[in-house]
């Protein structure tokens, strides 16, 4: 959610879009062994031509893209309720990389695999076209300052960059916490016209996508949560 966050408002405006903010974070002892042990299979290497999703995974699945997972709590989740699926995690962060192995362990989980590297690029450069069945995009950095709302995500031209790697009828959902956020995911995907809203307006909160501790805790202050999913047209 966005209060794990913590961006300092002294990180420089970036070229260009990124899919993360630079933030500190202690890694502990179990995530530094997860990744020690569990690293070899789980973690992916960034490669800046088109990968072999079949071959990274081990075997022929729809594949659904998470852009920043924070510490994987919904991503684990959302694995062990859809072993059919295949799940490519990227996360910049080293404490978020060994909280999603070290689950990924304590489950058994074995349908995701973790890029440790700007989702942005990875959408650029790592992913064959029409090789997505969704894109999950939950709690990204709002940005609640007018000035840096430009930092945002999810703008016109990330979703360009999007859709020739989402199949048709492939879908995009994304959740935030914060509502002017949440119009503005509405308006651009609506704007965009080979995307097609699953509601009218905001959807109900998918089944697979679960409350997490954060966002429990935002629910008794009374905040809300709004989810927007789309799919491609066919």
């Amino acid at each position: 959610m966005s209060d794990e966050s913590n961006t300092p408002e002294s990180v420089p405006h970036p070229r260009g879009i990124r899919s993360y903010v630079l933030r500190t974070g202690r890694t502990t002892i179990g995530q530094a062994k997860a990744i020690e042990t569990l690293g070899p299979k789980y973690l992916v290497s960034y490669q800046p031509h088109p990968v072999d999703l079949a071959a990274m995974f081990g075997r022929t699945a729809p594949t659904v893209l998470e852009i920043g997972f924070g510490m994987g709590e919904a991503t684990a989740h959302i694995a062990g309720l859809m072993p059919e699926k295949n799940f490519l995690c990227c996360e910049v962060h080293t404490p978020g990389v060994g909280a999603l192995l070290k689950r990924i362990g304590d489950l058994g989980l074995t349908n995701i695999r973790i890029v440790q590297h700007d989702a942005v690029e990875v959408l650029d450069h790592m992913l064959p076209a029409a090789s997505l069945a969704g894109v999950h995009i939950f709690f990204p950095d709002p940005w609640h300052k007018a000035r840096h709302n430009k930092r945002r995500l999810v703008q016109p031209h990330f979703v360009a960059k999007l859709l020739p790697r989402l199949e048709r009828g492939g879908y995009i959902h994304c959740a935030t916490d914060w509502e002017p956020y949440a119009q503005q995911m509405l308006e651009v995907l609506s704007a965009e016209p080979a995307l097609q809203n699953t509601a009218e307006g905001f959807a109900p909160r998918p089944e697979y996508r679960p409350l997490t501790k954060f966002e429990n805790r935002g629910l008794r202050l009374g905040h809300g949560v709004w989810d927007v999913v789309f799919r491609r047209l066919g």
